[in-house]
């Protein structure tokens, strides 16, 4: 356990009230308050991880749903020893159990979540005891607002019932008095209300005997009496009757739910543990986020890392964040320097940066701090800053630390404020070297303020002891609070007394009575700073270099990835044209293939030379070009290979048709163009086939045949049989002039003549698929047929 001392001394009441200001519940803040260090190495690393989960759960889910918990304790604890618990009270116990399911449903929800792994709140959620059967027996019976409801018992609803039904009755009498033609006159106000919890009217005291009955109250000035009637007496007596009932039908039901209670009130107390242990670990976590805090990792072996820390009790704007590591090389640090440079700040910020991460708080540090788990930590830290310290104070802070070197073992931290100050300085300096001596020979971890230059010397001799200062800035005589470890802080009164205007004859003078190993010293710490500050430029100047050079090399990476899955897309990308261009180039082949054979097989028929010409044609063009250059060539050699006098050509240059005259060298053509002759480059022509040839080259038998059919066939008003002997006869027609699609109209009428159509569709063997027309085709009146 942590000394109360060193937590108040350190200022740990504090940061726990800081922390409790998140908690959502009177419970979480209770256990706050009573929030103590864990000196127990691996309770602290669970404490952490748990913190740590919290931070996660927030991060990606912005909130925990933690509303509707109260401290049942005390209601738990009563129904327990046999006591009747209030509607309100059980209302909060349902509540309560409702908000545990709530928060049970939200933790399972992100069990499924592989994005976030939270195994301690899993954990605790499992063991969560399922008490929904309670909690809707009491909502049955109680509202939201700690009513009992008509609901929870048939007696209850029958009384109220009834209780209604006089309140009406007794409502109704007393209108029709305060509506009577006397009332005005008689009544000091035309109203009726509720005295002794009886209905009563508000009659002037004057005209008391006229209305009768019992006095119930009266005005401050005696003026009115609140009487109830005669006539309303016997209906009011059954209302408190009835009243009377209702209220023991309540308790009646009330016992009931209280034993209900009774029977789950431990599972009740884990509960409510459970909660309050959830709302601190997500209280710690939103704390860190508020305070931009970050969870350390810990050790057992007495190392210190912080990164960048700061006090947590001073403004975020105003702390000056400091690294600080030791406890390795050297296990105690000696600060020296001027007064109000920041060094007690410095002891209370590792203090209690140390006791905060044992506590399982998230530390003000950057990411990558890391803190040891110390059995005990002590302090000796005083507010006072005058050199005029009386003896009282010395011996106080002598009493305090002797204390201290009675239960420290080298598994503490200790923190010496101006050691062995208050005293003569020779002894005092001497003192505070035995103390640490004491304290670095055990091999605790120590840091230690102090003005006495004897301490310098100390920590360059002593193994396991080194010099740290907070800086003075000498140009603006303030301190920077920054720390600055390896170096031993310096007297700065001689600079400080030149800023301010005193004789330099006189600063001269005070040197020479200072001594030459003093000034030596000086002198070397003079040097150290300088070197330092030079180092630490440096080290930022090559630190922003690398980061220059890190975000040039991830852009040239982005851009490399980049080209290189365009590159790999455009391969691909033509590979499959290329793929394309070859089966078409096949297919198309193929096709000419056939045709050409089917010339072959009939010779006998009448076959125009250009036709075979033309088929050849298209049979090279099918090739893939993989050069348009050359494809173009090729081209030009295939049109002066073909040209004759007679045929129609383009002429390209001019974009008119003409027909050839004749040949009068090996490139040039006479071209008759309307009226017009004259000389044309073979290059600039262009063969065009007469209309009656750009038809598919097909058997002689058929030749022009498909210039006759059309591409739709008109069946309304036929009758079925007439209908399918047309069009078995069309669709042969359609056939022979290679048609691959074609429309039958039918129209829709009936739909007997277009079933009867479809029907035989379906059987023919030449008929790929049919279907219905769109709506620019015909609609359900026509059938667009695919043919083989």
């Amino acid at each position: 356990m942590i000394a109360e001392r060193a937590l108040k001394t350190l200022e740990f009441d504090k940061v726990r009230e800081q922390v409790s200001d998140f908690c959502t519940s009177s419970l979480g803040k209770q256990q706050i308050e009573q929030l103590v260090p864990e000196p127990n190495f691996e309770k602290v690393v669970e404490l952490l991880e748990e913190m740590d989960e919290g931070l996660a759960i927030l991060r990606v889910k912005g909130h925990v749903p933690m509303g509707g918990i109260f401290d049942i304790r005390p209601h738990t604890k009563r129904a327990q020893i046999g006591g009747m618990l209030s509607a309100m009270e059980l209302m909060e116990i349902s509540s309560t159990i409702r908000a545990s399911r709530i928060l049970r449903n939200f933790i399972e929800d992100i069990e499924n979540d592989e994005e976030i792994q939270i195994p301690h709140f899993i954990e605790r959620k499992n063991n969560m005891p399922i008490l929904t059967a309670v909690q809707h027996e009491i909502d049955h019976c109680i509202d939201e607002n700690g009513t009992v409801l008509d609901s929870a018992s048939v007696e209850l609803r029958s009384i109220r019932q009834q209780l209604r039904s006089e309140e009406a009755k007794v409502r109704q009498k007393l209108d029709s008095l305060t509506r009577g033609p006397n009332a005005a006159k008689m009544l000091s106000d035309t109203i009726v209300t509720i005295r002794n919890d009886r209905y009563v009217i508000p009659v002037k005291q004057e005209y008391r005997s006229y209305y009768g009955g019992i006095v119930h109250d009266q005005s401050s000035s005696g003026q009115t009496l609140f009487i109830e009637p005669e006539s309303v007496v016997q209906i009011n007596n059954e209302i408190q009757r009835l009243k009377v009932r209702e209220k023991a039908e309540i308790e009646k039901i009330l016992l009931a739910l209280t034993e209900k209670v009774q029977e789950v009130a431990n599972d009740l107390f884990e509960l409510v543990k459970i909660l309050a242990d959830i709302d601190v670990i997500l209280a710690k976590a939103k704390y860190g986020v508020a305070q931009k805090c970050s969870k350390p990792s810990v050790n057992n072996e007495g190392y210190i890392r912080l990164i960048q820390a700061r006090h947590p009790l001073i403004p975020m704007d105003v702390a000056v964040p400091n690294t600080i590591e030791f406890g390795r090389e050297y296990t105690a640090i000696v600060i020296t320097g001027p007064n109000t440079g920041g060094k007690t700040v410095t002891l209370k910020t590792v203090g209690l940066c140390t006791l905060m991460a044992q506590a399982g708080i998230p530390i003000p540090a950057l990411d990558g701090s890391e803190l040891s788990v110390f059995s005990q930590v002590f302090a000796d830290i005083g507010d006072e800053q005058s050199i005029e310290q009386s003896l009282s104070t010395f011996s106080s802070h002598m009493v305090n630390i002797v204390d201290i070197l009675k239960h420290f073992d080298e598994n503490s931290l200790i923190l010496f404020d101006e050691l062995g100050a208050g005293t003569d300085p020779q002894e005092g300096a001497a003192l505070a070297i035995s103390i640490l001596d004491e304290v670095v020979d055990k091999g605790a971890r120590v840091m230690a303020t102090t003005h006495y230059p004897e301490l310098k010397a100390y920590a360059y001799n002593r193994k396991g002891v080194i010099n740290a200062s907070v800086e003075f800035d000498i140009e603006t005589l303030s301190p920077t609070y920054r720390l600055l470890i390896g170096v031993p802080g310096r007297s700065n009164a001689f600079e400080i007394s030149k800023r301010l205007g005193l004789k330099d004859s006189i600063i001269n003078q005070a040197k020479s009575y200072t001594g030459t190993d003093r000034r030596e010293v000086e002198s070397m710490i003079a040097s150290l700073e300088e070197s330092r500050r030079r180092a630490e430029q440096e080290v930022e100047e090559a630190h922003e270099i690398l980061e220059e050079a890190q975000q040039l090399h991830a852009q040239l990476e982005e851009k490399l990835s980049a080209f290189n899955e365009k590159k790999e897309s455009l391969e691909q990308k033509a590979k499959e044209e290329a793929r394309k261009i070859i089966e078409d180039a096949k297919k198309e082949a193929e096709h000419i293939i056939k045709e050409l054979r089917e010339m072959q097989q009939n010779a006998n028929q009448v076959i125009k030379d250009h036709e075979i010409i033309e088929a050849k044609k298209r049979l090279e063009d099918a090739l893939p070009a993989e050069n348009p250059i050359l494809k173009k060539q090729a081209k030009i050699r295939e049109r002066a290979q073909n040209l004759q006098p007679g045929d129609e050509v383009k002429v390209l240059s001019y974009g008119q048709k003409g027909t050839l005259i004749e040949k009068v060298s090996d490139n040039e053509w006479v071209v008759q163009i309307g009226i017009l002759k004259m000389k044309m480059d073979e290059s600039d022509l262009e063969y065009v086939k007469p209309e009656k040839e750009k038809q598919r080259i097909t058997l002689t038998t058929v030749k022009n045949r498909n210039s006759h059919v059309k591409l739709e066939l008109d069946l309304r008003g036929e009758r079925l049989e007439d209908a399918i002997m047309k069009t078995e006869k069309y669709l042969d027609d359609a056939l022979l002039a290679n048609y691959s699609r074609v429309t039958i109209i039918h129209g829709k009428g009936t739909g007997a003549l277009r079933q009867g159509i479809q029907e035989y569709l379906k059987k023919h063997k030449r008929v790929r698929s049919f279907r219905y027309g769109e709506a620019g085709e015909g609609g359900l009146g026509v059938t667009v047929v695919e043919l083989k």
